[in-house]
């Protein structure tokens, strides 16, 4: 995978992001809130150094279910303190012990609801970020900060997407074409065809990038409004290019697979080109029965707001953003820095 082009001209200094855990905090917005009964313990967890799937594994095997009866919304990060929440199915038992929870897992409220909790259900994640080590010209800073605010980002699928060693979309891209071992499980089954798609959006998007048209309208393009789901497409509306500029509504790229809505004149034409020598794989994607979807190219930056050194202290930047579920902290800061790890 080749290093993606950036909408604002590119870093403008760098810093030391996860210096620890609390460095990058996390909390799920959620759209449903838990009723008080039901056959669905959900629980709100904070959690420090564990991800996601591992914390789901854990609750099953302390209240003692299969893994499939645990439920949660969405990914999140190991590095980092998040609260999210998870779903335990319990028709006709009482509610586990949970006093023996993983060590670095907080409970914060438990309920019960009439549902399981499924993917996509939070609306929204907050972030809460602090930059060590900040090396940049304050200025520049501020001008990079101001142009994400108002203009957003690319809405770039992150490194997470791809991986602890960034191997899953050229792993899933030789068992597709028929060249390498398959995953051996259907969980990584999920995540290798996740990375092929995202890495394919990634490429159209970039090329959006390049052409300076990620954020604004062409001809035949299929747009999505802001905060909803639904898509139609720009030649049906007389306004689209005003709503596109105004940020009402978003252009959009393919996530392929089986044929899905498809954008038709020069949008069609620019994603043909980026796609074309990817066939084979789409065509793979196809039999897997993966269905083919759009993501918008856009990211609004919500509530998002700053400190720069001279408030959170020297060599320090805090950073506060509301993203939508399924969007990446990490493409926001790549507009601003780059970034060491610890």
């Amino acid at each position: 995978m080749s290093a993606l082009p950036r909408a604002h001209g590119g870093p403008v200094g760098q810093g030391l992001l996860r210096a620890s855990p609390e460095d990058f905090q996390v909390r799920e917005v959620m759209t449903v809130v838990p009723e008080g009964q039901g056959e669905h313990l959900w629980l709100h967890l904070r959690k420090r150094g564990l991800n996601t799937a591992d914390l789901a594994l854990a609750l099953a095997r302390l209240a003692r279910l299969p893994l499939r009866a645990v439920g949660y919304s969405g990914l999140k990060d190991r590095v980092a303190v998040t609260d999210q929440w998870f779903s335990l199915h319990l028709p006709g038992k009482a509610d586990p012990q949970l006093d023996d929870l993983p060590e670095g897992v907080t409970l914060l409220a438990a309920a019960r609801h009439s549902r399981k909790l499924n993917r996509g259900t939070h609306r929204a994640n907050r972030f809460e970020l602090v930059i060590r080590d900040l090396e940049a010209d304050p200025a520049l800073l501020r001008q990079r900060l101001d142009a994400v605010a108002a203009q957003g980002v690319p809405n770039y699928f992150g490194e997470q997407r791809f991986g602890r060693h960034g191997d899953n979309f050229s792993r899933a891209r030789d068992w597709l074409l028929g060249q390498g071992e398959a995953p051996r499980k259907p969980a990584l089954r999920s995540l290798w065809l996740s990375a092929v798609r995202s890495e394919l959006f990634n490429q159209v998007l970039a090329e959006r990038v390049r052409q300076g048209c990620w954020n604004r309208l062409l001809a035949g393009d299929i747009l999505q409004p802001e905060g909803r789901r639904g898509l139609f497409p720009a030649d049906e509306d007389a306004e689209a290019e005003a709503r596109v500029n105004a940020g009402e509504v978003h252009p959009t790229a393919p996530m392929p697979g089986a044929a899905g809505m498809a954008s038709s004149g020069a949008c069609a034409a620019l994603e043909d080109t980026v796609l074309a020598p990817h066939a084979a794989l789409i065509g793979a994607l196809a039999q897997h029965k993966v269905d083919g979807a759009r993501r918008a190219t856009r990211l609004p930056v919500q509530d998002f707001s700053w400190q720069l050194p001279e408030e959170a202290g020297p060599g320090i930047l805090r950073l506060g953003m509301t993203l939508p579920a399924g969007a990446f902290a990490t493409t926001v800061l790549a507009e601003l820095l780059t970034f060491r790890n610890t």
